[in-house]
């Protein structure tokens, strides 16, 4: 399932095979949160280097509904895209939108228990539940290829109690996850005989060391044969309740108390992070998966990602072109500072971009960079063109995954 195939101090590269097909490892995952990267078509994702994508098990379970999805032949069949899909478990939905609901009918409903979660429905005001099992029948309605648990999302900040009490009952429904997702697997052996979807368990904990690693011990010392499935256990960790407004630098904190405790055959997924120099620095300390809304989010207000150290050249990008490269000229991504020195976001709404003629990043060969200008871009930000949007999402998830590119460059390639 997991291979690593080359390992320079913490940092991993590797290949995550699924049902539907192989990973290069590490990679970032564009987000299809309604079953479409906003503003963006798959055969686009594709030409860009995406390898996965990352699907929302709350959003598509309210609308249109799994079992729609089901009808249609998965979410694969529905979205037309046949790469890997990774689903989240719904629970960060469920916890961070009860502020919207109570905003739009007076009361969130999120209620607790040890049977699940029950919540309203922000847009019609309806109440649901949401229970572990509950989660993972949605998950393998929609036919996803790595499946995640349901965990609570404890909010920041948050006290020591609190934490721990949070983590507990996410250790909990984790097991019954398990369980029950082995349980389907089984009662449908004919449906999985070529392969079945990956589980993931998710570490929590809040900003406090002790339960962090408690969190890890739980996870892995669940009987897992007891529950009927494989003695390996989980098919791979993901560090959540890292992006719910705590400090930035206390990620770097919670992963270096929590991935020296992880198996190193199985696969290391960080939720929810984030900026470029974050997501080298994760990638330095041992993580292989990310997700990210920035890029997409960024790109819908007129934010770019650009190359800003000249040394740093994309030399596919030249030879798209038709340019000649230089033999001094040839570098890569993975030479940058491993900081935010190599590049910067530019608001192209800015008056200064009016006339200017020059590409967005000259060393990029996305669609808006290799036929645009910024005044273009501009323009088209300025009157409202739908467009402008798609091109600029374009170019940010460019800018991501050939980073990632980049960083899954070992030592025999350079």
């Amino acid at each position: 399932m997991f291979e690593i195939v080359q390992k320079k101090g913490s940092k991993r590269i590797g290949k995550l095979k699924t049902r539907s097909g192989q990973i290069d490892t590490p990679f970032f995952m564009s987000i299809a949160t309604k079953g479409t990267v906003k503003n963006i078509m798959p055969h686009e994702l594709l030409q860009i280097g995406a390898q996965i994508v990352l699907g929302n098990t709350y959003h598509l379970w309210l609308r249109p509904g799994d079992e729609l999805i089901k009808k249609a032949g998965g979410l694969h069949t529905f979205m037309n895209w046949q790469g890997p899909i990774l689903t989240d478990s719904g629970g960060f939905q469920v916890f961070s939108l009860g502020e919207k609901a109570k905003k739009n009918f007076g009361k969130s409903g999120v209620k607790l228990s040890e049977e699940g979660v029950e919540f309203v429905d922000p847009i019609d005001g309806q109440t649901h539940f949401m229970t572990p099992e509950k989660s993972i029948d949605i998950q393998l309605n929609l036919g996803s290829d790595i499946i995640m648990v349901l965990d609570e999302c404890p909010p920041y900040p948050c006290d020591y109690a609190y934490a721990k009490k949070s983590l507990e009952l996410t250790t909990r429904w984790a097991a019954r996850c398990f369980k029950y997702f082995h349980e389907q697997i089984q009662k449908n052996a004919e449906k999985y005989k070529n392969g079945r979807p990956l589980l993931f368990a998710i570490i929590q904990g809040s900003t406090y060391k002790d339960l962090r690693q408690e969190s890890v011990g739980q996870l892995m010392n669940i009987d897992f044969s007891a529950l009927g499935g494989p003695a390996s256990g989980w098919d791979g960790y993901a560090v959540g309740g890292v992006a719910v407004g705590e400090p930035r630098e206390k990620m770097k904190e919670i992963l270096e108390w929590v991935l020296p405790l992880l198996p190193q055959d199985k696969p290391r997924y960080l939720m929810g992070l984030g900026k470029p120099e974050e997501l080298i620095g994760a990638v330095e300390q041992g993580i292989d998966m990310f997700d990210c809304v920035i890029p997409t989010r960024e790109g819908r207000h007129g934010r770019l990602f650009v190359r800003k150290d000249t040394n740093v050249i994309a030399s596919e990008a030249k030879q798209s072109r038709g340019e000649l490269i230089e033999e001094n000229e040839i570098a890569t991504l993975s030479s940058a500072p491993r900081n935010d020195d190599f590049y910067e976001t530019i608001n192209i709404n800015n008056e200064k971009f009016r006339e200017d003629f020059s590409p967005v990043d000259e060393y990029c060969d996305c669609l808006l960079c290799k036929n645009y200008t910024k005044s273009y871009l501009r323009h088209l930000f300025a009157v409202k063109e739908p467009l402008a949007l798609r091109l600029a999402a374009l170019h940010n998830l460019k800018f991501y995954l050939d980073l990632m590119k980049n960083l899954r460059e070992t030592d025999d390639e350079k």
